[in-house]
């Protein structure tokens, strides 16, 4: 009774969060740098502060507490904010991460040394932070490669390389998209990409997530990697999915993840299940807040606030109750300056849409696809199979017209 979470994060994505840490009857003290955060409206103590800067929010939970406020638990909510969590976590002997965990699942160069000293299968790897030994790492990999910001979000940066003509130039480009300007090389993966979440109860595993990724844009946006949203259930053999589940808990478990979340990149190769990376949080692109409860039945936002909260699962709450298929599609539009946007109640009244929304407004500047933050809105969908969900959600943004501000004589 009374408890209290400190949620960090906000923004639009967190507010599905949000409403279900409302419902159940928790006070709530969120933290967002942005004052004019949507989700801030619901907190019953709001923080200013930069979901970057772990510190200055816990001086504000600090002062709260000396008011009086108990702060039960700390979770973020769809923000790759894994240290400051574990800074407060830690500093008020609340369950979650350690700091080293914390740093290995924020620093993509220390989680790829530490997958790959625990034996777990990954690509290879090559700081590129000193360019001069950019050329010849490159040729140690081979082409083609991936080259992508230490510690960036996004999909900021990451390119698709297919030989060294390019490699400097995305090289400088990663390192701007860096706050700290390190960079590095990855394999290129062959194989059908994964996302999975799972939730982690002292070290109990229950991946509850599994969705094929969707890279149908890959030929236009080359050298960035824009994914088009997932499905599922999958397309694989369960033998496959099998293993892609067990390789994620092993890496989950070899990254220090014991209580709380692990949000799983990962490709199915020819050598087997490989992960790309680890996160320990909650996902975006409402994988968590809406699309594993629409497959599975299970509130996995409520979970995993209850593990943040120091509470344990019972089986029968993580069993999923349902197989339904659910599909994520991304709005796909020419560049230019938005003056009107026709079709959105019709595509949102769509069968099977469960939920669309629109990044963009008139005015809006509709850029070439180059990373994540960029996709215009979405729509997702469910049905009774695969194929009928990925419909329903193209067809629901079919209906969507943009009419563009044409440039005045």
């Amino acid at each position: 009774m009374n408890r209290t979470l400190l949620i960090i994060g906000a923004g639009i994505e967190a507010c599905e969060g949000i409403k279900i840490a409302k419902a159940m009857d928790l006070k709530l003290i969120i933290a967002d740098g942005n004052p004019a955060a949507p989700g801030l409206a619901m907190a019953d103590w709001p923080i200013v502060a930069s979901t970057y800067d772990g510190e200055a929010i816990l001086a504000q939970a600090r002062e709260l507490m000396a008011r009086g406020v108990t702060v039960d638990g700390v979770i973020a909510m769809c923000a790759d904010v894994p240290l400051s969590v574990a800074i407060i976590s830690n500093a008020l002997g609340l369950p979650g991460l350690s700091l080293e965990s914390a740093f290995w699942v924020s620093d993509k160069l220390a989680m790829k040394a530490r997958l790959q000293a625990e034996g777990i299968p990954i690509p290879r790897f090559a700081d590129v932070s000193d360019k001069s030994t950019l050329a010849e790492r490159a040729r140690a990999i081979g082409f083609p490669l991936i080259i992508k910001p230490v510690d960036s979000r996004g999909a900021r940066g990451v390119q698709l390389i297919d030989n060294a003509n390019g490699l400097e130039a995305a090289c400088a480009l990663a390192a701007r998209e860096s706050p700290t300007g390190r960079v590095m090389l990855e394999e290129y993966l062959s194989g059908p990409q994964f996302s999975t979440e799972t939730l982690v109860d002292d070290g109990r595993c229950y991946t509850l997530g599994f969705a094929d990724r969707n890279y149908e844009w890959l030929a236009r946006t080359k050298p960035f990697i824009i994914e088009n949203g997932g499905d599922a259930p999958t397309g694989v053999s369960p033998e496959i999915k099998a293993e892609v589940n067990a390789t994620v808990e092993r890496a989950a478990a070899a990254l220090g993840i014991r209580q709380g979340v692990a949000k799983g990149d990962m490709v199915y190769t020819t050598q087997g299940a490989k992960v790309i990376e680890i996160a320990g949080r909650l996902s975006g692109g409402f994988f968590s807040t809406t699309q594993i409860p629409l497959s599975t039945g299970v509130n996995f936002i409520e979970k995993a606030i209850k593990l943040a909260l120091g509470e344990h699962l019972s089986e029968a709450e993580v069993t999923p109750s349902r197989n339904r298929a659910v599909a994520i599609r991304y709005l796909d539009l020419q560049p230019g300056k938005v003056d009107a946007i026709h079709g959105e109640a019709a595509a949102r009244a769509s069968a099977g849409v469960e939920m669309l929304t629109l990044f963009i407004e008139p005015g809006s500047m509709i850029r070439p696809l180059a990373n994540h933050t960029q996709r215009a809105g979405f729509a997702i969908a469910s049905a009774d199979d695969k194929h009928n969900a990925i419909e329903r959600a193209k067809a629901a943004l079919a209906l969507i017209s943009i009419e563009y501000e044409t440039a005045k004589p």
